[in-house]
C-alpha cells in the first residue's frame, strides 16, 4: 500500500500531520500511562445526560464497571445499544466516547450501556469478550429499568469496539441466551493474521498503523498470537459460519489498515444471507469520524451513522422473554 500521506482526504490531511507526530506508539508502557490518564476523568466527562455506574459480579468475585448514558427524560420501549470503545483492546473507558453517545441518544433517545471491559494489558482474551457479554445479559436481564424494549437489543462499537462487536454478536447466536436486533460494527479490529493489502506492513496511516496493528494483536492474544488456535471469537475474520447474525450497519476509511478486513466480512455477512448497510470513505484514516468530525467527511459519516441507526430502531427487533 502506498504511503498514506498522498491518499488521505484533502481536509484530513493537516489533521493527520497533528497525529502522526503527537500520538505515542502502542506499547505496554504508554498503555499504562494512558490508563492512569484515563481513569481520572471516570464520572467526570458527562453533561447533559442521565449518567450512572453499575458494578456487576463476574465468576471469579472481581466488579465488572458498566456505564450508563440515557436521555434525562426516557420514553418507554426505547432501543437498547451496548457499546464497546476502541482503543486496539489495550486502551481506553467507557467515557471515552461520551460525544458519540450525545449525539446518537439525542437523535434516537436510546439507551446506552457501556462495559468498562478489561484491557489486553491488564489481561489478554478472552477476559475483553467475557466482560462484553456479561453486560450483554446484565442489559437483558435489567434492561427493563431503564424503559429498554427487550426486543431491541443492540450492540456496537469502534475500531478494536468493533472487533468486539462482531464478536458478540457470534456468541450471542451460538450460545442462544439473547436475540440481538442489530449491530453495528464500525471499522472494525478483525483479522489477527493481518494478511489483507491494507494491513501489510507498509501501512502508515497517521492513527493506526501496521506497527500498531502487530503490537495491539499480540498483547491481546498472548500465547494464541500467531498460531492457528485464534478463536473467532478472538478473530471474528476467522468465522466460516456467518449465518443468522443481526443486520449489520459499518464504515470504514479507504487508507486504513482495517479497510480490506472489513470489505470482506461484509461481503461474506452478505453472502451468508445477512442484511448489511455499508460505506467506503475514500481517503479516510482510521477513526477520522472522531477525530476530525467538523470536516465535510467526518459530517458525512456522523450522517450515515445515525440515519442508519434510526432506520434499524424503526425496523429491527428480536424477540427476548423479559427477564425482570
Amino acid at each position: 500500500m502506498k504511503d498514506a500521506k498522498s491518499l488521505i482526504h484533502p481536509e484530513l490531511r493537516m489533521t493527520a500531520r497533528f497525529f502522526k507526530f503527537f500520538i505515542p506508539s502502542f506499547k505496554v508502557g504508554n498503555l499504562k500511562v494512558a490508563k492512569s490518564l484515563f481513569n481520572t476523568i471516570k464520572g467526570k466527562c458527562f453533561s447533559k445526560l442521565y449518567y450512572e455506574q453499575r458494578y456487576i459480579d463476574r465468576t471469579d468475585g472481581s466488579k465488572l464497571r458498566i456505564t450508563i448514558y440515557a436521555p434525562l427524560i426516557r420514553k418507554p420501549n426505547t432501543a437498547g445499544l451496548l457499546w464497546m470503545h476502541g482503543g486496539g483492546y489495550g486502551l481506553g473507558i467507557p467515557e471515552m466516547d461520551e460525544k458519540t453517545y450525545k449525539k446518537l441518544i439525542d437523535e434516537t433517545n436510546c439507551v446506552i450501556i457501556a462495559p468498562d471491559y478489561t484491557l489486553s494489558v491488564e489481561k489478554p482474551y478472552p477476559a475483553a469478550i467475557n466482560d462484553c457479554y456479561l453486560a450483554l445479559l446484565w442489559m437483558h436481564k435489567y434492561g427493563g429499568e431503564y424503559m429498554i424494549n427487550p426486543n431491541q437489543l443492540m450492540i456496537g462499537g469502534e475500531s478494536a469496539g468493533g472487533g468486539l462487536t462482531a464478536s458478540l454478536a457470534l456468541m450471542a447466536r451460538d450460545k442462544g441466551e439473547v436475540n440481538l436486533a442489530f449491530q453495528m460494527p464500525l471499522y472494525p479490529m478483525l483479522d489477527d493474521r493481518m494478511n489483507t493489502e491494507s494491513a501489510k506492513d507498509n501501512n502508515n496511516d497517521p492513527v493506526w498503523n501496521s506497527k500498531s496493528n502487530y503490537l495491539a494483536w499480540k498483547l491481546y492474544l498472548g500465547e494464541l498470537f500467531q498460531t492457528d488456535q485464534v478463536p473467532i471469537y478472538a478473530a471474528p475474520a476467522r468465522a466460516l459460519n456467518l449465518k443468522k447474525l443481526p443486520p449489520c450497519l459499518t464504515y470504514v476509511g479507504t487508507v486504513e489498515p482495517f479497510r480490506d478486513e472489513t470489505i470482506d466480512y461484509v461481503n461474506r455477512l452478505r453472502n451468508a444471507g445477512n442484511e448489511v448497510t455499508f460505506k467506503l470513505f475514500e481517503g479516510g484514516y482510521h477513526a477520522f469520524d472522531i477525530l476530525s468530525g467538523d470536516t465535510s467527511i467526518g459530517v458525512s459519516a456522523l450522517e450515515f451513522l445515525i440515519s442508519n441507526f434510526k432506520y434499524a430502531i424503526e425496523n429491527y427487533f428480536a424477540y427476548n422473554k423479559e427477564n425482570i
